[in-house]
């Protein structure tokens, strides 16, 4: 029996943030995964990457910008603004879902429980908490850059087992990456990835929890 939902957040809730590095790196005459590489590191793994430091809280969105930059540099990446990409990041990244709003409200009536996990940068807070009634939603929110891990770390699913109180075995874990989705089937839980196709992905989720 599944009792809880884990979700993360953007590229669930929202459109993901990360579409934006083809178009951006074209314009850098790149190809969109050398940019994601260099500027995102490995992100299948957690690592000391800068990037990977901010959304654990160890660095500023500033201190990391500047050291993404010198990233970018090394790597033979001209032209690149930190800044800039941030921006095509952000845009449509502020617009929620209904549908995927609906559907959790929708399994909570029928006696799931939720919690979402998420990868983020503490200076967004108040950007994209306000998008979502998160106390409404979710039972739990846990924000990497707020608890000092980040997914895939399987730390981070611990912590939301834990405060959750519910076994691996009967939690569904939702995120658009791969990678953390694998981290998560890992420890037991079941795993949803969330694909282009909304619909689709949340057939895949109630045929698991209904």
């Amino acid at each position: 029996m599944i009792e809880a939902v884990f979700w993360d957040f953007g590229g669930v809730f929202t459109p993901s943030p990360f579409d934006a590095f083809d178009s951006y790196a074209a314009e850098l005459g790149v190809t969109g995964t050398m940019l994601f590489e260099t500027v995102l590191g490995p992100y299948h793994r957690d690592t000391d990457h800068p990037w990977h430091r901010l959304e654990r809280g160890e660095l500023s969105m500033e201190d990391a910008f500047v050291q993404t930059i010198e990233t970018a540099d090394a790597a033979g990446i001209e032209g690149f603004e930190a800044t800039a990409l941030f921006s095509e990041m952000g845009s449509g990244f502020f617009d929620a879902r209904p549908e995927i709003v609906e559907a959790v409200r929708d399994l909570s009536r029928r006696g799931i429980r939720h919690a979402m996990v998420t990868n983020n940068v503490r200076e967004l807070a108040t950007s994209w908490r306000p998008l979502l009634p998160l106390d409404e939603l979710f039972e739990v929110v846990i924000d990497s850059s707020e608890v000092g891990m980040r997914k895939p770390d399987p730390g981070i699913y611990g912590l939301a087992l834990e405060e959750m109180g519910v076994q691996s075995s009967s939690t569904v874990f939702v995120d658009d990456l791969e990678s953390n989705v694998v981290a998560a089937r890992e420890l037991g839980m079941h795993g949803v990835v969330f694909g282009p196709d909304a619909e689709v992905s949340l057939a895949e989720l109630y045929d698991l929890v209904t």
